[in-house]
């Protein structure tokens, strides 16, 4: 698409209202997504089922908020 079309699409797009221009743009940004894996939301369920049930039975190690922000800031710092 040349840089002319370009143009004249943004500018023609931010004469619309901001609830339109709301709308586009999230129909713009959809459009980028990839469409979902078959099974990913299941999965997902599964897991966070699986996790509670650690946690419910003691089988996981929890971290406190200050341990978890210091470890993430220590991994940040390092990259």
């Amino acid at each position: 698409m040349s840089t002319e079309i370009m143009e004249r699409l943004r500018s023609e797009a931010l004469t619309l209202s901001m609830p339109e221009r709301a709308e586009l743009a999230h129909d713009l940004l959809e459009s980028l997504d990839a469409p979902a894996d078959e099974g990913v939301e299941s999965a997902w369920d599964e897991e966070i089922i699986r996790r509670i049930a650690q946690i419910d039975a003691g089988q996981a190690k929890l971290l406190s908020r200050d341990e978890f922000r210091r470890r993430l800031q220590d991994r940040l710092g390092n990259v």
